[in-house]
C-alpha cells in the first residue's frame, strides 16, 4: 500500500490535541436505536495498513474498515464517524463510550475480554521483528533478547507484542515504549534500540519503506506454552452494548460466507492459509486461554 495515501504524523498531532482519559468501568454505550436514531456509527482505527487506517483523502481501509462498511450497511446504518488515535487509546475510548466500534484488528486477548466485547474473528497475522539492513546483531526472534542483555526491543505502547516479550522472559529493561509504529524506523536506524516487534504486516511495511532497514529474516515465531504465537483480530465492543454487538455479528458472519470478504483480506495482503486460519478460533476460546 502506497505511503502516500495517508499521513499518520498529521493524524497524531490531531489525535494529541484531544487526548482521550482511560476510564475504570464501562459508561452507558449508546443503543442500537440510540446509533440508528441520530443517523451515524463513531468507529475508531489506529492507522496502521493493513489492519485499519485512514487515507489522506480521508477513507477508512484495511481488513476491518473495509470489511465494517458493508457489514453496517446491511444493519442499516450508512454514514460512518471514523475516529483515529493511538492503538492504546482504542479500548479506553470503546469504555467511555467515546466510540462505538474499535475496527483495527485488535488482537482477542484473555485480559483485553474482560474490558470489552468481541465480534467473531475477522483476521489473524504472525509477528516479526524489524532490524537494520544486514541484521547486524543477527536477531532473529524474541529468544535472542534472553540470550542478550544488551539488546533492546521497540513495542508500541499497549501492543500485544509487549505481552509476548514477557512470557518469552524479556525482562522490562530491555523493552522500549514507542508512542506509534512510525517511531520504529528511526529508533532502529538511531541504535536506540535494536530490532522493533510488530505483527508480519507492520514489520514488512515499515522496512519497505528504507532500504537501511529490513524484517528478521528468518525469524522464529514466538512460542508460548507450546504453540506459535498467532493472533486473531476481531471488532471491539462496549460491554453495555450488547444488542449492537449481537446485530453486527449476525451480519458479519453472513458477510464472511461471500467472496467479496475473502477478496477484501486478499486485497490487503493477506494470505489464502491466513484467510483459511480465521475460523480456526472462537472467540471464547480466546477469552479462556490462559492469561498467566
Amino acid at each position: 500500500m502506497a505511503s502516500s495515501e495517508f499521513s499518520l504524523r498529521g493524524l497524531a498531532g490531531l489525535v494529541a490535541a484531544v487526548a482521550l482519559v482511560a476510564v475504570v468501568t464501562n459508561a452507558n454505550a449508546a443503543t442500537l436505536k440510540q446509533i440508528k436514531d441520530r443517523g451515524y456509527i463513531r468507529v475508531a482505527v489506529a492507522n496502521e495498513i493493513p489492519y485499519g487506517y485512514m487515507t489522506s483523502k480521508g477513507t477508512a481501509k484495511g481488513f476491518s474498515p473495509s470489511t465494517a462498511k458493508p457489514v453496517l450497511k446491511r444493519m442499516g446504518i450508512g454514514q460512518i464517524q471514523w475516529t483515529v488515535m493511538p492503538y492504546g487509546s482504542l479500548i479506553p475510548a470503546l469504555k467511555a463510550d467515546r466510540v462505538d466500534i474499535v475496527a483495527s484488528s485488535l488482537a482477542v486477548l484473555p485480559k483485553r475480554c474482560t474490558q470489552v466485547d468481541y465480534s467473531v474473528p475477522n483476521s489473524t497475522y504472525g509477528e516479526g521483528l524489524m532490524v537494520k539492513k544486514g541484521n547486524p546483531k543477527d536477531i532473529h526472534g524474541y529468544k535472542d533478547f534472553k540470550k542478550n542483555n544488551d539488546l533492546k526491543m521497540g513495542i508500541v505502547s499497549g501492543a500485544d507484542q509487549l505481552e509476548f516479550a514477557h512470557k518469552i522472559g524479556v525482562p522490562d529493561d530491555q523493552l522500549v515504549m514507542l508512542k506509534a509504529n512510525t517511531d520504529a524506523a528511526s529508533a532502529v536506524q538511531s541504535g536506540r534500540i535494536d530490532a522493533y516487534a510488530g505483527t508480519q504486516f507492520t514489520v514488512v511495511r515499515l522496512a519497505g519503506k528504507s532500504d537501511a532497514l529490513q524484517p528478521a529474516e528468518p525469524f522464529h515465531d514466538p512460542v508460548i506454552e507450546g504453540e506459535p504465537v498467532r493472533s486473531w483480530g476481531a471488532y471491539g465492543f462496549n460491554k453495555n452494548n450488547d444488542k449492537l454487538r449481537k446485530a453486527f455479528n449476525k451480519q458479519l458472519v453472513a458477510y464472511q460466507k461471500k467472496s467479496e470478504w475473502r477478496e477484501t483480506l486478499q486485497h490487503f495482503g493477506m494470505d489464502e492459509h491466513s484467510i483459511n486460519e480465521v475460523h480456526k478460533k472462537t472467540i471464547k476460546q480466546l477469552c479462556s486461554q490462559s492469561s498467566s
